[in-house]
């Protein structure tokens, strides 16, 4: 990508709160879905990599991956340098360092994600910019993300699970991102999204980074203690449903 390339995207970032760009060739998505399923194989009960599960009409499916790359070169290699820093650094007008990563793996039947800002999840800073990496092709039948453009000044009012509030969703613009294999949607950790359920009989894998300014530090490392911590002191879900994240957007069932 050039830098009329980065500045351009920067500029439409900036005025939406999201944008698409391509990350990887054919060569480099295949190479991504190898490394994706090692880690789907990994234990549950690893050295520090979670994993998060959700019931299906088919039985249990993992749902989401997380703390990664200590424990994977390549993905280490993929969030930390190349195209992926450059570009988040461009968006947030400074460099860039990793916060948190994940896998969603929205297999057949698994479920979405309501309305929601990343923000509120997100402890220690206030501005964060994420994106979703297209491990498979996603789109409207297998779930692809909806996002509100223009939206990403402020929090929202948020109901009890810290997603925003119904009030406020049936009043916001939602645009589906159809997103190839191998491109990557950005998007302002204030940005609403959300995203359907997968109705396909094809997996929506995606990968997750999220970035801040160095500036603020590097947080990664915190940012997993501080989540571990509330889960911990927050316990099962009342309703049921599967806790994924520090707030309950999740509309998955536990296991």
């Amino acid at each position: 990508m050039t830098a009329d390339d980065l500045e351009a995207h920067a500029e439409h970032f900036a005025r939406t709160g999201w944008a698409l760009t391509r990350t990887l060739d054919d060569e480099g998505v295949e190479l991504l879905r190898r490394w994706i399923d090692e880690i789907a194989s990994w234990p549950d009960d690893g050295d520090g990599w979670m994993h998060h599960r959700e019931l299906t009409d088919e039985g249990p499916k993992l749902c989401r991956s997380e703390n990664l790359i200590p424990f994977h070169a390549g993905l280490r290699g993929l969030l930390t340098e190349g195209a992926l820093p450059a570009t988040a650094s461009a968006l947030l007008g400074q460099e860039a360092v990793l916060y948190k990563e994940k896998v969603n793996y929205k297999l057949p039947g698994g479920a979405g994600y309501a309305p929601h800002q990343d923000a509120p999840a997100y402890p220690f800073i206030d501005q964060h910019v994420s994106c979703m990496v297209a491990i498979d092709d996603a789109t409207l039948n297998n779930g692809c993300l909806e996002v509100v453009e223009g939206h990403h000044h402020e929090v929202l009012a948020q109901d009890d699970a810290g997603c925003v509030h119904p009030d406020l969703v049936a009043e916001l613009d939602w645009r589906a991102v159809e997103v190839p294999a191998g491109w990557t949607l950005w998007f302002h950790s204030r940005t609403p999204h959300r995203s359907g359920p997968n109705a396909s009989p094809i997996p929506r894998r995606a990968l997750y980074p999220t970035y801040n300014a160095r500036a603020e530090g590097d947080l990664r490392a915190a940012y997993y203690e501080e989540k571990l911590a509330r889960f911990r002191a927050q316990g099962a879900r009342a309703d049921g449903g599967t806790r994924v994240s520090l707030i309950d957007d999740f509309q998955g069932r536990a296991v």
